[in-house]
């Protein structure tokens, strides 16, 4: 699976990368047809409450495309979230496939 990762107007560090390329690389036992993913890394400065990182991550299925968007304190909780939310939807799917 071919992982791209843009942190937009900073510079992520290396730990921060390696966390979030390891939780992605866990998606396929939950759905095999993952052909490759794009992070998006964002710092909101127009957040008072100072949830301001904020992580999109687009995954390529077989057939369409699984978007994810969450904010939180740091970048490691908007990962989680974000990968839940993928989890959720690639069950979905692949129950629906199943259906057919």
């Amino acid at each position: 699976m071919n992982i791209k990762m843009h942190s937009i107007h900073f510079d992520a560090d290396k730990k921060l990368l390696e966390f979030i390329h390891s939780k992605i690389k866990k998606l396929p036992t939950v759905y095999d047809d993952i052909l490759g993913a794009e992070v998006f890394l964002r710092l909101d400065k127009d957040s008072a409450d100072r949830e301001n990182k904020l992580v999109e991550i687009k995954l390529d299925v077989k057939g369409q495309t699984v978007f994810a968007k969450k904010q939180c304190k740091t970048f490691e909780q908007a990962t989680d979230l974000s990968i839940d939310a993928l989890k959720k939807q690639l069950v979905r799917r692949k129950a629906k496939i199943r259906k057919k």
